[in-house]
C-alpha cells in the first residue's frame, strides 16, 4: 500500500479540461469595485514607485494587479494633489504615459515603507474574501467512486476503504486515518486531494483593518495558466476577465507534520516587513489540509482539537491582527488526520466524536502484499524470483511474527538496486541483497551461524 512514484495516474489526467467552478473574481472597473480607500492605495503606489523604480502607468498597473483604468484615475487624482508628476508619453503610445513622484509623495512612501514594506499586488478586501470562499466551497463539488478510484490507483488498497472513503470525502468534513505504519495513510491522504477537479481562486494578499496577509504561497498552491489576452483595457472586456488579484488554481493541499505547533496556526507577523503571513489552515481553504503523524507534534493532541473544536463544528474560523481586531474566515477545507498510534490514546471520547469520519488501514493481505511487490518490480524493470517471495512469506514473516507492511517491498527493492549500482553491476534481487535490506530495516542480532544457506537465521527487532 505505500506510494510507488512510478505507478502514479498517468498526467494527461491531471490536465484534462477541469470543471468549472463558482463565477470568478471579476476585474474591477473602479477603484470602489477593488474595495479599497484612497489612502491604502496611494500608499502602495508610492511604494511601488519608490521601491521598484517604476516609471510607467502600464507597468504599475502590472505590479499591482489593477487594471489600467484604475491605476491612472488614481495617477490622475495623485497628480492634482501634487504628489504626481507625467513626464510625458511613450513615444506615439499615447496609453503609456512616464510618471515620477514629486518630493512629498517620495517622503511619503519613505513613512509608508517604516510602516509596512509590502510592495506587490494589491490586496483583497476581507468581505470579498469571504464572499469568494462560499462560492467555491468544497461543497460545490462532489467526488465519484470513479474519481477516488482513479486517484487511489497507484495504490494496492480493498475496496471497503474505497467505499468508505467517498462518503467521508463529500461530507467536507474532518477524518481520521489510523492504523500500523507503514501501509499507505499518509499517500491515500495525499491522492484524496488530486481527486478534486474544480480550480479556486486564491488571493496574493488580504487586507484586514489596513493590515496586510499574504495568502498565495507558491509552495502550496498549484497555479493553472490563464489564456493569454490581448492589452487592450476596454471596459467591455473587463467584465469577461478575471481579477489579476487572484491567481486560479488547484485545490490546495497542505501537509503538516511533527512541527506543528499551536503558533503556527495564528497570523505570522514580521517584526521587520510589518505585514503578515496566513497560516497554514488559511492556505489549504478549498482544499485539503493534513495532519501527518498525528500524536507526535510538539502541541498534545487535545490542545490541537480544543483549538479547533470551534472550526471544526461551525466551520469558521477566527483570527487575531496585532491591534487586537479579530476576525472570522470560513473554514472550508477537509481535515485529515494521519496517525499510527492508538486514537484511544490520544483524544477522549469527547474528542474524538469532533473528528466526524474514522477510518483504520490495515496491513496488506498476503494476496495485495503480493501484487505491491510485483508492480514495484514492474516499475523499476526487475524480476521478482519465487526464491524471494516464498523465503519473505514462508519464512521470514513467520519466524519474525512481524506484520506485513505496504512499503516493505519498495524498502526491499531500493535497497538492493542501491547496492547494485555501488557495486556496478545490473540492477536485481538476490538473496543477499534481500538480507542486507531487512538489515536496514529492523535491528537484527545474529544468532548461532548455520550453514542454512544465504538466508542465514536472525533474530529481529523491530525499528520504532
Amino acid at each position: 500500500m505505500a506510494l510507488h512514484p512510478g505507478n502514479l495516474p498517468a498526467i494527461e489526467e491531471y490536465l484534462r479540461p477541469l470543471e468549472h467552478a463558482a463565477d470568478f473574481p471579476q476585474m474591477p472597473t473602479k477603484l470602489e469595485e477593488a474595495g479599497l480607500n484612497l489612502k491604502f492605495v496611494s500608499a502602495l503606489l508610492f511604494k511601488t514607485i519608490h521601491i521598484l523604480g517604476l516609471e510607467t502607468n502600464v507597468d504599475i498597473a502590472a505590479q499591482m494587479k489593477l487594471s489600467q483604468g484604475i491605476v491612472d484615475d488614481l495617477l490622475a487624482r495623485l497628480k492634482q494633489q501634487g504628489f504626481i508628476e507625467i513626464r510625458g508619453f511613450n513615444g506615439s503610445d499615447s496609453r503609456v504615459m512616464r510618471v515620477a513622484l514629486a518630493q512629498a509623495a517620495k517622503e511619503l512612501a519613505v513613512e509608508a515603507v517604516r510602516q509596512c514594506e509590502y510592495v506587490g499586488p494589491a490586496p483583497v478586501p476581507l468581505q470579498q474574501y469571504q464572499d469568494q470562499i462560499k462560492k467555491q466551497s468544497l461543497s460545490c463539488e462532489k467526488i465519484s467512486l470513479e474519481d477516488l478510484t482513479r486517484c487511489l490507483s497507484h495504490l494496492t488498497l480493498p475496496a471497503s476503504i474505497i467505499r468508505k472513503l467517498g462518503p467521508a470525502v463529500n461530507s467536507g468534513r474532518s477524518i481520521l486515518i489510523y492504523g500500523p505504519p507503514g501501509n499507505g495513510k499518509t499517500s491515500i491522504s495525499e491522492a484524496i486531494g488530486r481527486a478534486y477537479r474544480q480550480p479556486v481562486y486564491v488571493p496574493h494578499c488580504i487586507e484586514v483593518d489596513g493590515q496586510v496577509i499574504r495568502v498565495f504561497d507558491p509552495t502550496v498552491h498549484e497555479g493553472i495558466q490563464l489564456p493569454k489576452e490581448d492589452h487592450q483595457d476596454h471596459t467591455n472586456l473587463l467584465r469577461k476577465r478575471a481579477d489579476p488579484r487572484w491567481v486560479k488554481c488547484r485545490r490546495p493541499v497542505v501537509i503538516t507534520g511533527g512541527e506543528l505547533t499551536l503558533e503556527m496556526l495564528d497570523l505570522d507577523y514580521d517584526e521587520t516587513s510589518k505585514f503578515y503571513e496566513a497560516p497554514p489552515q488559511v492556505k489549504a481553504i478549498g482544499g485539503v489540509f493534513i495532519i501527518d503523524d498525528f500524536g507526535r507534534q510538539l502541541v498534545q493532541p487535545k490542545d490541537l482539537l480544543n483549538r479547533w473544536i470551534i472550526p471544526l463544528e461551525k466551520r469558521v474560523d477566527y483570527l487575531t491582527i496585532h491591534t487586537g481586531k479579530k476576525f472570522d474566515v470560513p473554514f472550508d477545507e477537509l481535515v485529515i488526520f494521519s496517525t499510527n498510534l492508538p486514537p484511544e490514546n490520544l483524544l477522549d471520547p469527547g474528542l474524538l466524536r469532533r473528528v466526524k469520519y474514522k477510518l483504520r488501514v490495515e496491513p496488506p493481505t498476503i494476496p495485495e502484499y503480493i501484487t505491491i511487490f510485483q508492480r514495484v518490480c514492474r516499475q523499476y524493470r526487475l524480476e521478482l524470483p519465487d526464491e524471494i517471495l516464498g523465503h519473505l512469506l514462508e519464512d521470514f514473516y513467520p519466524r519474525t511474527g512481524l506484520p506485513c507492511a505496504g512499503f516493505h517491498p519498495v524498502f526491499i527493492v531500493e535497497h538492493a538496486i542501491a547496492s547494485c549500482r555501488y557495486q556496478g553491476k545490473e540492477p536485481r534481487l538476490t538473496p543477499e541483497l534481500v538480507e542486507d535490506a531487512l538489515e536496514n530495516l529492523y535491528i537484527i542480532a545474529p544468532k548461532k551461524p548455520t550453514a542454512a544457506g544465504p538466508f542465514q537465521a536472525m533474530t529481529f527487532s523491530r525499528l520504532s
